[in-house]
């Protein structure tokens, strides 16, 4: 059993695995290359998340997706890179965005030089991710400017909050869907798209990478609060410091308040507060989230997400690929437990 790609997905198949792997270091191979400017100073603020690490989650979507027409297409690896690119850029306008001291394990862009040189490298992230896009053709910019406005909307939208008025786990969910959702669908489209698959696979394709984005996230979150750090590779309760409601925060108020329960009435007035400041609040305020039935709630709705975007896949055929991504959806969830 051969392990491929993020959160330990074991692959069985060894042509499968050939394929991929083959793909993921060209991926690597040519990201390092994207990043390199005449200089120097920029190839270092550049390669910063890179020389990090990373799942490289969406790269390996787009070489599963590939796999139902021609995994060699010579557009698939630079798909790979287009979508890449594109997330490590918005990773650096994140920590901006989040004042995250840790990405990755490592110290974040905005904490090791400031927010101006992490801006302006996320910018030069963006304009390398369009240059291989051009090469791509006018479909695929395309594609790819429809998700980059999906992809905005949705920061925006989290920047803003939700209306007066508004359900606040629909806003979420909204914001979700267009940060994450709209560039894990990309990378199933563009797999299958360029591989050339059939029109009808693509669909498929996209709709589970749409539905995986979500359950990506959901995951993400329950473990930003449920995880040491490890992991995630960056900072515990992060959203939570900020005061970011993620799901399992909007599931809580949700949840009628328990007055015969002190650890429920307490964990409530340390979300009503601010915790940026206090470390020592900042902490209870988590492990009594950790210990809150809200958590488990989240975690469970983010195995339904994951158990959708296998539904999706059942029209397709089955092969190696298709069990894969069948795969991504058990670790997803797994992640959460």
């Amino acid at each position: 059993m051969t392990v491929v790609g993020p959160f330990g997905l074991s692959v069985q198949d060894r042509d499968l695995t050939r394929d991929v792997q083959t793909g993921m270091d060209a991926v690597e191979t040519a990201l390092a290359e994207a990043v390199k400017s005449e200089v120097p100073f920029i190839t270092v603020t550049a390669s910063h998340l890179i020389e990090a690490g990373g799942k490289r989650f969406r790269p390996l979507l787009v070489m599963l997706a590939a796999q139902f027409g021609d995994p060699y297409a010579p557009g698939v690896v630079p798909a790979a890179v287009v979508v890449e690119l594109t997330h490590l850029a918005t990773l650096y306008h994140d920590d901006v965005m989040d004042e995250a001291p840790v990405r990755r394990g490592a110290p974040s862009a905005n904490s090791r030089w400031d927010n101006s040189v992490a801006i302006l490298t996320g910018d030069f992230l963006f304009s390398r991710a369009s240059q291989v896009l051009a090469d791509l053709g006018p479909e695929a910019v395309r594609i790819q400017a429809d998700a980059f406005e999906r992809l905005v909307t949705g920061q925006i939208l989290e920047t803003a909050g939700p209306r007066p008025g508004d359900d606040q786990l629909q806003h979420y969910l909204d914001v979700i869907s267009g940060k994450t959702g709209s560039l894990v669908a990309v990378s199933c489209r563009f797999g299958a798209l360029m591989s050339g698959a059939e029109p009808w696979v693509v669909d498929i394709l996209t709709q589970y990478g749409e539905r995986m984005g979500t359950a990506f996230q959901l995951a993400d979150d329950v473990l930003d609060i449920a995880s040491d750090g490890h992991e995630s590779g960056k900072t515990p309760g992060t959203d939570l410091r900020e005061g970011v409601p993620t799901l399992p925060v909007l599931l809580l108020r949700q949840t009628p308040v328990d007055d015969d329960d002190p650890a429920d009435l307490r964990l409530r007035e340390l979300l009503a507060g601010d915790l940026a400041e206090d470390d020592e609040l900042h902490a209870e305020a988590l492990r009594l989230l950790r210990r809150h039935p809200a958590l488990e709630r989240a975690r469970r709705e983010t195995l339904r997400y994951a158990e959708e975007a296998r539904a999706l896949l059942e029209p397709l055929p089955d092969c190696p690929a298709k069990a894969a991504l069948q795969g991504l959806c058990d670790a997803v969830a797994i992640r959460t437990m």
